[in-house]
């Protein structure tokens, strides 16, 4: 399953992607006597996996309501997870993108956060506020938990996943270095674009089997694979579950692959400026836009 969550005067609102255009899940949720989680976008990532089978009533029902169902190019996507509760993001966790900034390859997950200050939709612009000039992208698999989840086995970890979406970490590298601590560089406003769809578990056969790209202004920029992540999904989200307890709607922004402007030669890293345009896209789950301005 596909879904969407989009902007509306009153809101975010959740939409099922289909052939035919996106259904209003809060139209055909209503008119089935469904509530909560199954029409409210921050509710539903809330209740996670508890909330999937009114997903699925409201798609069977949707032929029989098509006012419900609108073009996707009338719609302003927010960001496809609109509230997640923690932000969880990975550092060096692809083998190339670790030779090409001269880093050890880490004995465990390094672990650091976002919040949702940072969160973006596709096509919405993000700025790069001044004096700072050293801004960089970073493609990436986010997970998404559908259940709670406290010291869970590898073995079992992909079993709470709700389901999977494009994310750009973007990186205001100036900031990111002037300490030990690389939060404030991380986390500016409309620096984790998200979306456009979260797509459910069940339809992403093997997360470690995904192609991961990048261009900036068309001009390719990363391509490698999530068989290059040091530590899989299933060892992330076990890793991070023995030290916090993982909550449905929260993030894992799994890293970056090779490619990224801090692992080109200095003199010659073509950072992002106002006016360029970044697209993110992971295998299967559509295409993450992020137009920048000043």
């Amino acid at each position: 399953m596909i879904l969407m969550t989009y902007r509306t005067d009153a809101g975010p609102a959740l939409g099922i992607k289909t052939a035919n255009g996106v259904v209003d899940v809060a139209t055909v949720g209503q008119a089935a006597g469904l509530s909560g989680p199954a029409i409210d976008p921050v509710a539903f990532f809330r209740s996670g996996q508890d909330a999937i089978e009114h997903m699925r009533i409201v798609a069977e029902q949707a032929h029989h309501h098509p006012e419900s169902i609108v073009a996707e190019h009338q719609l302003q996507p927010a960001p496809c997870i609109p509230a997640p509760g923690k932000i969880i993001c990975i550092g060096l966790n692809y083998r190339g993108h670790a030779a090409e900034t001269n880093s050890d390859i880490p004995a465990q997950p390094v672990l650091f956060s976002k919040f949702n200050n940072s969160l973006a939709g596709s096509g919405e612009p993000v700025s790069l506020p001044g004096p700072m000039t050293r801004y960089d992208y970073e493609a990436e698999l986010v997970v998404v938990m559908g259940r709670r989840a406290k010291n869970v086995t590898e073995e079992a970890a992909l079993d709470y996943v709700l389901g999977y979406c494009n994310g750009n970490d973007l990186s205001c590298r100036d900031l990111q270095f002037l300490s030990g601590q690389w939060l404030i560089g991380k986390t500016l406003d409309g620096f984790m674009p998200l979306g456009p769809y979260l797509v459910t578990a069940d339809d992403v056969y093997d997360p470690q089997q995904l192609s991961v790209r990048s261009w900036v202004n068309g001009d390719p920029r990363q391509n490698s694979n999530t068989a290059d992540m040091v530590f899989s999904v299933a060892e992330l989200i076990s890793y991070a579950s023995r030290y916090m307890t993982l909550e449905p709607g929260d993030i894992i922004s799994t890293g970056t692959p090779e490619g990224v402007i801090l692992g080109m030669k200095d003199g010659v890293r073509p950072w992002l400026k106002p006016g360029d345009e970044v697209v993110v896209e992971v295998e299967g789950l559509g295409r993450l836009i992020t137009p920048l301005v000043k």
